[in-house]
């Protein structure tokens, strides 16, 4: 049986990696995806914490399941964003984007 501290870790690296994703890509699509890889951190820990407090309730698997709804939602919207600026401004670039510019 595998530890709950090595999902833990596991999981504290895929969030990190999404915070550099975050914080160091230009492109939108990248930031997207970056904010992905921590959704699916947060899911990650999720059901570990399920599987090792209590896996005869649901809960851990019903926040989850709550988790994947809001990232689709997130991605959708998210997505369906990126194609309007970049239909109206011509760039995906984060730091070129500024709806508050003319």
């Amino acid at each position: 049986m595998v530890p709950l501290s090595w999902y833990l870790v596991l999981a504290a690296l895929l969030f990190s990696i999404g915070i550099y994703g975050v914080l160091a890509r230009a492109n939108a699509i990248g930031i997207l995806m970056a904010l992905e890889l921590m959704l699916n951190a947060v899911i990650l820990n999720l059901v570990a914490f399920w599987r090792y407090r209590g896996p005869t309730q649901v809960s851990g698997q019903m926040f989850a399941i709550i988790v994947f709804a809001v990232a689709a939602a997130e991605a959708a919207v998210g997505l369906a964003l990126i194609i309007s600026i970049y239909r109206r401004r011509g760039t995906v670039v984060a730091e070129e984007v500024s709806l508050l510019k003319w």
